[in-house]
């Protein structure tokens, strides 16, 4: 398998997340919602500005990492759709997303641990409950 167009895929994904999270904190919103997106939005921002200026491997370690934490994030925002969501076709969508994200954690944990990147080593996002 070839890992130049996964990590291009997967470079993107974080760049279009980080976009659809800017463009959803600039509609008019209550003050709650307001907080905790511009709070979902900092995060975004702070693991974007932890990869610039890295290169290679150290680029690579730092990605995966910060991945892993925004893959977390979003099980974490299923479960509680799961749970609290109305419609049926949210709560599928939850457990797609649930699955997706727990198998591709699980490969990017196994690069972690292929490549030699410790465990105690690696930056972990907590995206608590706002994600």
């Amino acid at each position: 398998m070839q890992t130049k167009p996964l990590l291009y895929g997967l470079v993107g994904f974080f760049v279009g997340g980080f976009i659809v999270s800017v463009a959803a904190t600039t509609f008019d919103k209550p003050n709650e919602q307001a907080s905790t997106d511009t709070s979902m939005t900092a995060i975004m921002q702070m693991s974007t500005e932890s990869l610039k200026g890295k290169m290679g491997d150290e680029f690579d370690k730092a990605f995966v990492a910060e991945m892993i934490a925004h893959h977390q994030g979003a099980i974490d925002m299923a479960k509680l759709s799961l749970e609290n969501a109305k419609h049926d076709e949210v709560k599928q969508l939850s457990r797609d997303i649930i699955a997706a994200q727990e198998k591709e954690i699980a490969q990017m944990n196994q690069w972690q641990k292929d490549w030699g990147y410790a465990a105690d080593s690696v930056h972990r996002m907590d995206h608590g409950a706002a994600h």
